[in-house]
Parts: structure tokens; sequence; C-alpha cells
């Protein structure tokens, strides 16, 4: 890990939340993600479960955590099982925990190594009433491969098929949404390491640069101050490339006279930050590419503004879409006859604006939360206008990521250079 150990205070209050939403005489089994094979020989780098992680602070592959707070022995309420260390693991593959580190990092005083997971859940789970197994419901995913929860859950009702099993979802969906303090100041951190990365980025950008290149400079950044690396795959989109909305090949030379979208964002002890900005390649926007700039930029501050508790999702977006309805007008980009033929499935601005304005921000970077669930206090959420005109060979996209406080929002990127001026100011020589 690059980062400092994190308060297990964090672990020790989520696991708390969580127990108190579990059914009595519950137990609840939580998994390490896969290693998922990237080549003959060669793993992917090792993402942990966010569940796992929320509830135990352990990044590590092959750990399970379970939960049985009613548990007759107190010895098994909350018990850490990890995979044992060796020698031969100590060469190779370096740093594993301990029991004593994994106890401080999690807060949790019952470790086990894994080879002791059968033999204790066989001990106690004849006595739990309800199982509570985990699997991700995230509704922007959809698995090919059935990963570890799910087979997980396939040998559990083959082996206890009488045991009355529940989702653990639903209650770290609600959990989740919710940040405390600590998981702010991570965000924060995130948020820190990629306007560094940014303000890096417009110092060095100039007319023939490779996209590549400016990823390079990112990803130098992000690592150099201890960042895991980004928080998704990056993208740099010069010129026609930025009417791609996941374009992300970041393999084309940046020319004079045009405008290079970017998104991008560190993750930092797994929380992640989400920042696009768009900048012109010269270091001056053209009248016509400020006019753009500028729209998105009002759609940004008047959406942003709507980022508050009790906001319900879908009257927001539709709030977000007839303001920019109005840009796109003064834009000359649609027509007020456009606007009255549309129709409420494709409103007449999807033509320039067809993607979400916001999502929720955390452990992933579209976190895990309710759809149709209010915004509430402890949110954070992305703000992301954009407008895209192929035939200009220009897109503009702006994004910064907004905390829900109980006095309305917060917005952790305000020191990210923003507006166009400051943004030219920067790029040709200023601070």
């Amino acid at each position: 890990m690059k980062y400092p150990t994190i308060d297990q205070s964090l672990f020790i209050l989520n696991r708390n939340n969580f127990a108190k939403e579990l059914k009595n005489n519950s137990l609840a089994i939580f998994q390490a993600n896969d290693e998922f094979p990237r080549s003959g020989d060669q793993n992917f780098i090792f993402k942990q479960n966010p569940d796992l992680f929320y509830l135990s602070g352990i990044d590590q592959e092959q750990t399970i955590l379970l939960l049985y707070p009613d548990c007759p022995n107190p010895l098994y309420r909350q018990v850490l099982f990890l995979r044992q260390t060796n020698d031969y693991i100590k060469v190779w593959e370096g740093y594993k925990y301990t029991k004593e580190q994994a106890k401080e990092a999690s807060g949790i005083e019952s470790i086990y190594w894994l080879e002791d997971f059968d033999n204790i859940l066989h001990s106690i789970i004849h006595y739990a009433d309800n199982i509570y197994l985990n699997t991700n419901e995230n509704d922007r995913y959809a698995h090919a491969v059935p990963y570890r929860d799910i087979r997980f859950i396939e040998q559990m009702r083959s082996k206890y098929p009488l045991h009355h099993y529940e989702r653990s979802a639903p209650i770290m969906r609600g959990l989740r949404a919710i940040k405390s303090d600590i998981e702010i100041e991570l965000t924060q951190k995130a948020c820190a390491i990629t306007r560094d990365a940014f303000v890096r980025v417009l110092k060095f950008t100039k007319p023939g640069v490779k996209e590549y290149e400016i990823e390079a400079e990112i990803i130098h950044e992000f690592i150099r101050q201890g960042g895991t690396g980004h928080a998704y795959t990056p993208i740099i989109a010069s010129g026609h490339n930025a009417n791609i909305l996941h374009y992300n090949d970041n393999n084309q030379e940046c020319k004079e006279g045009d405008v290079i979208l970017f998104d991008f964002g560190a993750e930092y002890a797994n929380y992640n930050a989400d920042m696009s900005r768009s900048i012109p390649v010269n270091g001056r926007f053209s009248k016509r590419q400020k006019e753009v700039y500028n729209a998105v930029l009002h759609v940004m501050k008047e959406a942003t503004k709507l980022i508050v508790a009790d906001t319900v999702w879908n009257t927001y977006h539709e709030q977000v879409g007839e303001i920019m309805t109005e840009q796109l007008i003064n834009l000359g980009l649609i027509s007020t006859a456009d606007v009255k033929n549309q129709s409420a499935q494709w409103p007449a601005y999807k033509k320039y604006f067809m993607h979400g304005t916001s999502h929720h921000l955390g452990i992933d970077v579209h976190d895990f939360a309710g759809r149709y669930t209010p915004f509430a206090v402890g949110n954070i959420l992305t703000v992301e206008p954009g407008i895209y005109i192929p035939e200009e060979g220009l897109g503009i996209r702006l994004e910064n990521n907004i905390l829900i406080t109980s006095s309305g929002n917060l917005d952790l990127m305000a020191d990210i250079p923003l507006e166009a001026e400051e943004i030219e100011d920067i790029m040709n020589g200023g601070n």
C-alpha cells in the first residue's frame, strides 16, 4: 500500500452501522475480490472488493470477513480470515498482513488464517437464523464471469441448503452513500493529487505533444504523491476525439487550434476523484471555443446549486436539461422549434449532451447508491455537463466533485483551475 494506515475507527463505525441493519441472529460473510489473470503467468493488479474494504480496511487478496453480532461464542462475532504468509511468499511477493497488523488496521480482535474458515463457520452457522451474502448490485454492472461472491453463494447453498439467505447489498447501498469525515478526507486527498496533476498538464501541453505524453505526466504526479494510480482509465481526447465519450486510445497528436477534453482522477487509499476539464492546445481558446466552454461552465454552476439534500435524481436531471437547452439555443445548435417538437424520451438537448450530469462517488468511481433515493447530507456527487459538436470537431466537458452538507454543498475541487481565463493564464506562464 502506498497510503498511510487509515484510522481503524472508520471501519469500526462502518461495521457497527452494518450490524444495526441486520435481522436478529444473523451471520454475514464478505469475500475479497478475485485475482484476475492478465496473461500466461501474470495477474492484473489486485483491487479489493469495496464492501469488504469498507467494513474491514483490509487491502489484500484472499480475505474473508465474518460478522455475527449475536453469536453465542463472543470470539466469533467479528472474525477476519487472512492468507497465511510464509518464507516463500515473503521472498516472491513481499508484504502480507500479520495478524497483529490486520488487527491494527481493522479493529477486529479475532484474526485467523484462511485455512480455519470452514471449521469456524461450520461450528457457528447452525445457530444463526439468517445468512447474509454479498454480490455486486451496482446497477451499472452486469457480470459475464461467475466471480468469487457468486461461486461462494453456490457453495453455501449446496452445503447449507435449509438456511435462510439474505442480501447484504441493500444495506451496503444505503450505508456507502453517506460519507463519514474520514472518507471525506480521503476523497479530498484524491482531489488534491488530481489538482496537482492537472496544473502539471497545463504547464506541459503545447501543439505537437501526444495524448499519451500527457497521460504520462498525469500518472507521474499520481504516483509521486502516493496515489494508487488512475481511478479509472483516463481520457485524453484532443480535437474530434472529444466526441467519443469513453475515448481512451490516447495515441493522437494534439494539434494547433484544437481543444483537449480531459477526464481523469487519482485513486488514493481506495477512494477516488473524478475530474473533467477542457483546455486549448495552444493556450488560447478561440472565440467559438470559449463560447461553448462558458456555456458548459454556466450549466455546471447552475447544476451545482441544485445538488442539495432531498433533491430527487430524475427531477434534478430534468432541471439540468432545461438549463442546457437554453444554452444550446444561445449557441445556435438547436432552435425553439426543435424544443417544441421534441419527444419526452429524447429531448432536443440530447443531440449535444447525451449523458447524465451526476453520479455518486466514493470507493467506486460510480459509487454504490440508490438511483431513486433522494440526495442526502454526506453524499459526494459529480457534476459533469458537456457539449459535443462533431461537426465542429469540438467537445467540452467540465466536472467537479460535490459534497452535500447540512448547510448546502461543498465543492471538493474548488481549488482546481476552472475558469477559461485562469486556464489560459497558467498555460501562458502564470502561476
